[in-house]
């Protein structure tokens, strides 16, 4: 099923030319996995899934892994750019951009879960193949962005931090040889602090494996930004800013940042809890962030956008501070202006 996928969504989208937007990103291309996902493998599984869509909608939101929107759509709507899912090529003209982002993904060529859907590396393989073998740009203007390997670590049979962030790095370099400008290539949060993993034997393993990942890959997008003369990479410290929620939870709104509001079980695609406050979480289910935390994830991509200086229009974020710092701030203030509403509401 990868082949056919891969072949006809990829085929359909080098027919594309590049077009222009209003904004000073003409287009937004994301690689990645089920933070980045905003329904690819919940189309595909609908179709081929005999236990029925991934993830299961309500309570997850649209094919979302998450109970509201994730970081991309926040992110899209900041910089006026909406990329069309993948798995929805064959219908649809992507005159602003691609999400080739698939839950379950790894950072290389398969996924997790589904078999035959691509991962990270094999995405931005598929996407930069038609414009390499023509010698042809993809959208200089547009902007890119590389979230992954967190699967590597949770799921994988053998994780290795060398290859998953060589992985990492080789999606950046192709999409850098073929013309990108502006690359986003985040970090991973403490994976041994998340639901599944707090407080089991793995936890320790796990948190030393994401500091070794953020480490090798800081040091590769360092190498990488001083041997590729032209482009922005631009990391986004993901890490930082999770360790921040969980040490300051009521900084950033929430109430519960060690377990979640939903636990789910991917493999027999069932929801075993649920619960009526989701925003008061860190985490939706025991691996995915709620809504309100996927919003600081896209208000740091954009902080991390401006400390680059590259150009981006004025958006709702336009007062923000650079970094986690930034996010929490923000969050508050828009507590207190919520607030102030409703008391001058409710005399």
């Amino acid at each position: 099923m990868k082949k056919e996928l891969l072949t006809a969504g990829f085929f359909l989208f080098s027919l594309t030319l590049p077009l222009k937007a209003s904004a000073a990103f003409s287009q937004f291309n994301v690689f990645g996995d089920s933070l980045s996902d905003t329904g690819n493998v919940f189309n595909v599984t609908q179709q081929f899934s005999p236990t029925g869509a991934i993830p299961p909608s309500p309570p997850y939101f649209q094919g979302r892994f998450s109970n509201n929107k994730v970081w991309v759509d926040y992110l899209g709507e900041a910089i006026g750019l909406t990329p069309t899912l993948f798995t929805n090529l064959g219908s649809t003209v992507p005159t602003q951009g691609v999400n080739f982002a698939f839950g379950g993904s790894t950072s290389g060529q398969d996924n997790a879960f589904v078999p035959g859907v691509p991962g990270v590396l094999a995405q931005v393989g598929g996407f930069t193949q038609p414009f390499l073998t023509t010698n042809q740009k993809v959208e200089a203007n547009g902007l890119y962005a590389v979230w992954g390997g967190g699967n590597d670590y949770l799921f994988g049979k053998n994780p290795n931090v060398a290859q998953t962030v060589k992985n990492i790095s080789d999606s950046v370099g192709l999409l850098a040889q073929a013309g990108a400008k502006n690359i986003l290539v985040f970090n991973l949060p403490d994976l041994g602090k998340t639901p599944i993993a707090l407080g089991s034997v793995n936890s320790p393993t796990l948190n030393a494996a994401t500091n070794a990942h953020n480490a090798a890959l800081a040091t590769s997008v360092a190498s990488l930004s001083n041997t590729i003369p032209g482009v922005n990479i631009i990391p986004v410290d993901i890490n930082s800013l999770f360790n921040r929620a969980i040490a300051n939870p009521g900084e950033f709104g929430f109430k519960d940042v060690t377990t979640s509001c939903v636990v789910y079980r991917i493999v027999t695609n069932e929801v075993l809890k649920t619960c009526d406050n989701p925003n008061d979480f860190l985490f939706f289910d025991e691996v995915h962030p709620t809504t309100n935390a996927h919003k600081l994830v896209a208000e740091t991509a954009l902080a991390a956008i401006r400390a680059k200086s590259v150009p981006e229009p004025s958006t709702t974020f336009g007062m923000l501070a650079l970094g986690a710092l930034g996010a929490a701030a923000m969050f508050k203030y828009r507590r207190k202006q919520l607030a102030a509403t409703r008391t001058k509401s409710n005399p």
